[in-house]
């Protein structure tokens, strides 16, 4: 076992406090289990199937989850997304994947379904470590879209794949481009979301009001009075009774059109 600073354990206390492991491995499990008491968890939640962790982990409300990718009666990537895109309150806990299989396609394919780290075995402590690290102290932007839920996969650290697929940072060096860049991507997903409605009507809502949230704080941030009354309709429409695609066309369509004429007027 190893030894881990006092002040690093209460910084990390908020994740590991409680603690999902889903391997059906019972072996493998016990292992996990004991390096995650000496990162200082104190509830610790062992399951073998998808079914099971799901019930367990409306129970136990997990900081962290541990999710093996595959075995039997197990799909680590399905219950990944199942995790992220279902009303539990752990829907956005940090999820690291865990196997022996650490193929680039396993790897990717664990990063678009909404996990935030990849733990190749045979795995070290300080490999444990590093990715406890990871997704406690270096919180990653959510993304809620229709395709897609879960953190930033610019920002996907797997900590085995280098290629291309995988960049150390996209982030925008300065604030301006920084909110320039949210507010872009907000305006995607809203574009994304209406057009996928009919898919996943539940879901395009969330993604929605989850834009609406983030065009809302840029509005303020930047005091852009147009925006905050375009996002304000939208805030209404989204109140006023179940949300369609057609009572949302207008105030969405409003917004991205004003978006799309923000180059034209610099330019001009």
């Amino acid at each position: 076992m190893f030894a881990v600073d006092h002040r690093l354990l209460a910084r990390l206390e908020p994740v590991t406090k409680r603690v999902l492991i889903v391997d059906p491995n019972a072996h493998a499990a016990r292992l996990l289990t004991d390096l995650m008491k000496a990162l200082g968890a104190r509830e610790i939640a062992v399951e073998a199937t998808d079914s099971r962790a799901l019930k367990t982990a409306a129970a136990l409300e997990p900081g962290i989850i541990f999710i093996e990718h595959s075995g039997p009666g197990l799909d680590g990537e399905t219950l990944a997304r199942r995790l992220r895109r279902s009303d539990l309150p752990c829907r956005r806990a940090p999820i690291i994947m865990v196997t022996a299989e650490a193929t680039a396609s396993s790897i990717l394919g664990a990063r678009d379904a909404g996990v935030h780290e990849f733990l190749r075995k045979p795995f070290t402590s300080a490999d444990l470590q590093r990715r406890v690290e990871n997704v406690a102290l270096k919180p990653r932007d959510w993304v809620e879209a229709v395709e897609y839920v879960g953190p930033d996969r610019r920002r996907f650290n797997s900590g085995e794949y280098a290629g291309p697929g995988k960049r150390r940072s996209d982030r925008p060096v300065n604030g301006a481009e920084a909110i320039a860049a949210a507010k872009d991507q907000a305006m995607r997903i809203l574009a994304s979301a209406l057009d996928q409605f009919d898919r996943d009507p539940m879901q395009a809502v969330r993604a929605i009001r989850e834009q609406a949230s983030a065009l809302k704080a840029v509005a303020m941030k930047v005091s852009d009075s147009r925006l905050a009354v375009a996002v304000g309709a939208l805030e209404v429409s989204l109140a006023s009774g179940p949300a369609t695609k057609a009572t949302l066309s207008a105030p969405i369509g409003g917004l991205l059109a004003m978006h799309q004429a923000e180059p034209m007027k610099k330019a001009g």
